[in-house]
């Protein structure tokens, strides 16, 4: 793999439609040629950098401007950089992208039915966004705008985990190698 220009993977998709699975198998594939590499996880993320923001549209869109600020300072020194964030707007995306740069945007599209997410749902966040414990949630009470032309669209509901980890991992090969 020749990665003459350190990118961006922005993984989009529902809560629990696997993201962070992909996100973290792809680090590791792209650590084992020796190429920087950094994992930005919207959990993680909002725990410190976004921990003064909610989950309203104006906060949503404050956290991935932030977000994407990081991914391109990372891209301008040489760090591929994998973004696991449900980015539940089209125009959210479109910010990203514009900050990011678009050609160093590759959007994957995690693409999974709210119903396999709830049964996903390890944190029972969709439970309480079903019961109104959780307010804002993705999928239940806030809408998601499945990207129109993403550079890669994985069905997460059908693939294997490694079905779509290599098939992620192949794309972004020859997308940095081009």
């Amino acid at each position: 793999m020749n990665c003459k220009q350190p990118i961006t993977v922005w993984i989009t998709g529902l809560p629990a439609s696997g993201k962070t699975t992909l996100g973290k198998a792809l680090q590791s594939r792209i650590s084992q040629h020796e190429i920087p590499v950094v994992l930005l996880d919207g959990d993680e993320v909002r725990k410190g950098l976004c921990s003064d923001l909610g989950f309203s549209p104006a906060d949503r869109t404050e956290n991935l401007r932030r977000v994407a600020s990081i991914a391109a300072l990372l891209n301008s020194q040489g760090v591929v950089t994998i973004c696991c964030f449900v980015s539940p707007q089209v125009s959210m995306r479109q910010m990203a992208r514009s900050i990011i740069g678009k050609e160093s945007f590759f959007e994957v599209f995690a693409d999974a039915p709210v119903e396999v997410c709830q049964l996903r749902d390890n944190k029972g966040n969709y439970s309480k966004a079903i019961n109104g414990s959780l307010s804002d949630f993705t999928g239940i009470s806030s809408s998601y705008e499945a990207p129109v032309n993403p550079n890669l669209r994985l069905n997460t509901a059908m693939l294997s985990e490694k079905e779509a980890a290599d098939t992620l991992y192949n794309h972004f090969v020859q997308w940095v190698d081009k």
